[in-house]
């Protein structure tokens, strides 16, 4: 089945990994855009890679991997919680003529960002100097967690899958394990991430190892966008810029850019946002 995400370790060694599909979430969310093939095509791997590094956290929240470059998409996120829901988003990337990664995104930071429900929000930084969005997420591991990782991710616009290999955290794997079994991963082929099972792919890989998968967890496209974050979001912008806007156009509507639900404020409304009494309308 696919959006899903299936969790799987090596027995006798310190390697963990997962497998994700995900077709009807994926297509929701880009329902809600017109991108060109190549954007819907990386922002697929970028909604994968997030899903896929989420469950290698122990936490409640949110993992947010985000690119501001100065390329033809000027900024693409990808969120995934523990809960399982995931969105994403590339912005102002309509007329993006580039076909590989560096001419979509050119110079630019690859943010790691955990949110957890409670404590410390983290953030981590790489720069763009990878081939592919995996190359650059296993550069970061390297460098600022120590921690061996790599990822195999393909999108299509209609099917976005990947693999993740990963040490496990504070063990010190068997390099020549390690080699095997990233070695075996290297002969994945696109279209059978795209196409295969969970099962049907690892048993193709790793039919000679003694691989334990874990039962699948669900993915569902769903936005995190609400009335409260959206009068929060025009709260920040201050009276005076609100009550300017309402001059001009009689009225304020907002939409969300994941998802494209429509918002509409008033002047009762913005009133209400700052704790003024609701007008009086009897006479």
């Amino acid at each position: 089945m696919s959006d899903q995400v299936h969790r799987f370790i090596f027995d006798g060694s310190d390697v963990r990994g997962a497998h994700i599909q995900i077709q009807q979430s994926y297509r929701e969310m880009l329902e809600n855009h017109h991108y060109p093939p190549a954007v819907a095509a990386l922002l697929g791997e970028f909604l994968v890679a997030a899903a896929l590094l989420s469950v290698t956290i122990k936490f409640r929240g949110s993992l947010i991997l985000q690119v501001r470059g100065d390329g033809q998409v000027p900024l693409i996120m990808a969120e995934a919680n523990s809960n399982g829901d995931i969105r994403g988003i590339a912005r102002d990337a309509g007329q993006a003529i580039g076909e590989d990664f560096h001419s979509l995104l050119g110079n630019g930071q690859l943010a790691i960002t955990i949110d957890p429900e409670k404590g410390q929000r983290y953030q981590g930084i790489v720069s763009l100097d990878g081939a592919n969005l995996g190359a650059c997420i296993e550069a970061y591991f390297r460098q600022s967690e120590q921690l061996a990782t790599r990822l195999w991710l393909s999108a299509d616009g209609e099917t976005a899958a990947g693999i993740l290999l990963q040490e496990l955290p504070e063990q010190q794997s068997d390099a020549a394990v390690w080699q095997h079994l990233t070695t075996l991963a290297d002969t994945v082929q696109q279209e059978e991430l795209l196409t295969l099972s969970a099962d049907r792919l690892l048993y193709r890989l790793y039919h000679q190892e003694t691989v334990r998968v874990f039962e699948p967890k669900s993915l569902k496209f769903v936005c995190s966008c609400s009335q409260q974050r959206m009068e929060s979001a025009l709260v920040s912008l201050g009276r005076e810029e609100l009550e300017s806007i309402l001059s001009e156009q009689g009225k304020i509507d907002s939409h969300c850019e994941f998802c494209h639900r429509q918002f509409h404020f008033d002047a009762g409304d913005i009133a209400n946002l700052f704790g003024d009494p609701a007008p009086n309308t009897r006479h």
